[in-house]
Parts: structure tokens; sequence; C-alpha cells
């Protein structure tokens, strides 16, 4: 009957219990994996047009959208399910696809499966799901070596003889990233309004980070203001750097490190480690300050990004033989 067909395409199952709810109209409105998470995401849109959130966060929801989708279509044979029957069990199963058939590392799992999780926070702080998924499941991501580019490696990029114009504005562009901490986003973003002189005179960076949307301030050093120097003026929207499209940039600094002699695989996002640890931390700013600086939301955050570096470690043992000059001085007393 009617009932039976609604419930049918609806939840993909029917139960007797449905059915007579269904006939006696006490039935509730049932809410969806798939519509919630599609709300979301033209929600999300909105904001990153109002630049209020990253496009590059965007881009990872409508993919975990895409699996999803993909998931339920081989595994469950349907278009959609009823949040109401999200068990750990589908989390576990969306796990393996993940694993399986999209060949994804533990760590892009751990990514794709976030999204998800938050349309179950979602659901559950609206009252469409009374009980949570994910209570029973765990998973970790592992512990990954951040990579950045050393002194030398920054040196060989500054030195280097380039072929023309753009090779230079990707080095610009990069290396203004590796001296601010600033993420391509942000750097793409950065116009005249951002920049301050404050009370001690200097130049800073004043900007809300597009990812996080946490307040950053950013000294300008030398080498990043002679950098908008260079290129201050020649958009016309108010933008200071005139940036090309970020798959552009990527094939470019690449080919830029690789003609200046650099062996190491080159990502955008390495120059913000470049900027936490070679740059900032390496050179005595406090690990509170780079957090700030880089406008983390927690210093855990930091403490994954910047790794001591063995110059560092040594440079601190040095000072440290240095202050103490013998044991006699430390502790006034011979041994």
């Amino acid at each position: 009957n009617k009932h039976y067909q609604e419930i049918m395409e609806r939840d993909n199952f029917v139960t007797a219990e449905k059915v007579k709810n269904a006939f006696l109209g006490l039935e509730h409105r049932y809410h969806t994996l798939m519509q919630v998470f599609r709300r979301h995401n033209e929600d999300y849109e909105k904001q990153v047009e109002a630049g209020m959130k990253a496009k590059g966060t965007l881009l990872k929801y409508r993919t975990v959208y895409k699996h999803l989708q993909e998931f339920l279509t081989i595994r469950y044979h349907v278009k959609d399910i009823a949040l109401k029957e999200l068990t750990p069990a589908f989390i576990s199963d969306f796990e393996m696809f993940l694993r399986t058939d999209k060949h994804c590392c533990t760590n892009t799992v751990w990514l794709y499966v976030c999204p998800l999780r938050t349309m179950v926070f979602i659901a559950i702080n609206n009252e469409w799901l009374t009980r949570d998924p994910f209570r029973e499941y765990e998973i970790k991501k592992e512990e990954t070596t951040r990579s950045f580019l050393t002194k030398e490696e920054i040196r060989l990029l500054m030195e280097g003889k380039l072929k023309n114009a753009k090779q230079e504005l990707y080095r610009d562009l990069y290396l203004f990233c590796a001296f601010t901490g600033l993420s391509f986003s942000d750097m793409r973003n950065l116009t005249d309004e951002n920049i301050r002189t404050y009370f001690d005179e200097h130049e800073w960076i004043n900007i809300n980070r597009q990812k996080t949307g946490v307040v950053s301030n950013i000294r300008l050093l030398d080498i990043a203001n002679r950098i908008i120097g260079k290129y201050r003026g020649l958009c016309g929207d108010g933008r200071i750097f005139p940036v090309p499209h970020y798959n552009t940039c990527l094939a470019g600094i690449r080919a830029v490190a690789k003609r200046c002699g650099i062996t190491k695989h080159i990502t955008w996002h390495q120059s913000r480690h470049t900027a936490a640890t070679t740059v900032f931390l390496s050179n005595g700013v406090p690990i509170e300050t780079v957090s700030s600086m880089l406008g983390h939301k927690s210093i855990k955050t930091t403490q994954i990004y910047a790794k001591i570096t063995k110059e560092k470690l040594n440079q601190d043992m040095e000072n440290l033989a240095a202050r103490l000059n013998g044991i006699e001085e430390f502790a006034g007393c011979t041994i």
C-alpha cells in the first residue's frame, strides 16, 4: 500500500511498527544523512563566498560527500540512509571502504571520517538523532614527520638564477609564506588593509585566518617587506600579490626548487612549516608566540607543525654551556 511504499523508499526496509505509526499519523519526519550533508555543504559554500571559511575545507566536504554517495550505492544499494539507522557498524564499514576501495592511508581515512562525525554532531544538536554512533568508534592519526626547508635550502632558493619573471613570482610568493607563516589562501587574499603600523613603528600583518577564523598578528621581517614592495599596486582589486591558480603556483615553485638544486619534494604548505621551524623556532622565538602568529587555536597544533631542528638543539646547548661555564660556577663548589 501507500504507507509501505513511502517507508520503503525512505528507509529501505519496513517493519510492522513503522506501517502502523504511518497509518495512525504518529510517524515523525525522518532526516537523512545525505540530506543533512547536502544542506551543510550549501551553507558552508555561502560562508566561503563571504570570506568566512576556507575553500579547501569546502572541497574536502564535497569529496567526502561523493565518497559517501558511492559507499551507500555499492555497499547498501541505496542513495541515502535515515540518520537513526546510523550505527557503529556503518562507520566501520565506511572506514573499510575508504581503505580498500579508495586506497586511503590512515591519516586520509581520519580526515574523511571527521566530516561524517560533523554531520552526526549536527543531527544530535538538532535532536534528529538521540544516540551517537561514534561513541565506541576510534581512529587515531599516525604521527608523520613534517617537511620543511632548512636554512641552506632557503639560501639556495633565494640565490638561484631563474629563467623569467614568472619563476621569480613563484619564488617570491613561496618565500613570503616562509617568512610570515601565512597559508596560500591567506597570502592570496592579503590586502593593504591587512598591513598596519603599530606603536613600535613596524609594519605588521593583521588578519583573520581563513581556515580557523583566529586573529593573527605577524610582524613583517625585512625580506617579506621587500617582497611586498615589488608587487604592491599591481592588482586592481586591493590585493597585494598577483597570485595565479594554486596548481599553477605549485608546479611553478617545484620547477624553481629543482632549478635551484633543491631535491626535496616541495609542497606549498611546507612553506608554513618552514616559517614555524627554520625561521621562528630555530631563531629563539617562543612556541607560544609562534602559535599566535600562525593563528592556531591550540598550542598542540604548533607542536605538531614545528619539530625541533638539530641546529636549534645544538644552539640551545651551546648557549647553556656558555652560561654555566663549568660546574664550579653553577654549583659554587668542586667535585
